[in-house]
């Protein structure tokens, strides 16, 4: 009841071998993609229209609570 498997289909030369090469190299630069992506910190144009408001928010409710008295 053992068979053996002929481990030769897996051999970088048969198609099965170039299709596991050809989804390890996909896998491993999206690894790699998504590594670099946070790791550069970059900010999108809209998350940073939204953190400036909300500071400008905050500095508005401050001055509100704090006025300065000349």
């Amino acid at each position: 009841m053992k068979e053996n498997v002929d481990l030769t289909i897996f051999s970088p030369t048969a198609p099965l071998g170039i299709f596991i090469i050809f989804c390890g190299l996909i896998f491993s630069s999206i690894v790699f993609y998504i590594i670099f992506a946070v790791s550069t910190n970059k900010e999108s144009l809209e998350d940073k229209k939204m953190r400036d408001k909300k500071d400008t928010i905050q500095k508005e409710k401050i001055s509100r609570l704090f006025p300065k008295k000349k």
